[in-house]
């Protein structure tokens, strides 16, 4: 889907650096100071618009989140979001997540969120999965020992992918739903794509999982 260019995104969030942090290096192993608490940090890989985390800021203001979005044009719908009601425990990486252990120290982070991430179905495009083995090293690298990654998606290709992948890597499944809405789970926040695609009748695939042993073995 193309996306439409905004041409005062990238002015907007170079206007409220208290949401957009600049000075990423240097916050690399002190997020907590960036938040002025030492509360767990959630991350969204591919935030989109905002909604989840937006509204997952709002519903636990003792948890700290951070929207991860590589498209300026969409990263300032969040920051809109911001604008209009603040949060102090929402920041924006305006970045791309393809080496998130750039941004981020061992261990720093309490939980990752993948929602509806492209499904990249071509073959030859397997390495850009989000949860192919380069990536899933990269989580490893950053959640805390009992750190979780959570994952939605429409795409049934990507889900059984992303079993054998998770599967294949050594982790461990808390949980699998095959059909989200149809089933107990309580509390589920809906993405902008979650509600376009379950109003479809398709059925919303969801997974919690864990990294039993953290190996941190780099990946070529």
């Amino acid at each position: 889907m193309r996306l439409r260019n905004i041409p005062w995104a990238q002015d907007m969030l170079d206007d409220y650096p208290q949401y957009v942090p600049v000075n990423l290096d240097q916050l690399k192993g002190h997020w907590q100071d960036e938040f002025h608490n030492n509360h767990p940090i959630y991350l969204e890989v591919g935030s989109g618009k905002g909604r989840f985390i937006y509204s997952m800021a709002q519903a636990h203001p003792d948890i700290n989140f951070i929207a991860m979005e590589l498209q300026t044009s969409v990263a300032v719908r969040i920051l809109e979001r911001i604008v209009a009601e603040p949060l102090p425990n929402l920041r924006i990486i305006n970045q791309d997540g393809g080496e998130i252990s750039d941004f981020f120290a061992s261990g720093e982070i309490s939980r990752i969120y993948l929602n509806f991430s492209d499904p990249w179905p071509k073959k030859r495009h397997t390495k850009r999965r989000l949860t192919s083995p380069h990536f899933l090293n990269q989580y490893e690298q950053v959640l805390s020992t009992d750190g979780e990654l959570h994952f939605k998606t429409d795409n049934q290709g990507l889900f059984e992918y992303s079993l054998a992948s998770m599967s294949q890597y050594g982790m461990a499944f808390k949980q699998v739903w095959l059909d989200l809405h149809q089933s107990d789970f309580q509390g589920n926040i809906m993405t902008e794509y979650e509600e376009k695609f379950s109003a479809k009748g398709h059925p919303i695939y969801r997974l919690e999982a864990i990294f039993p042993q953290k190996k941190h073995t780099p990946i070529n």
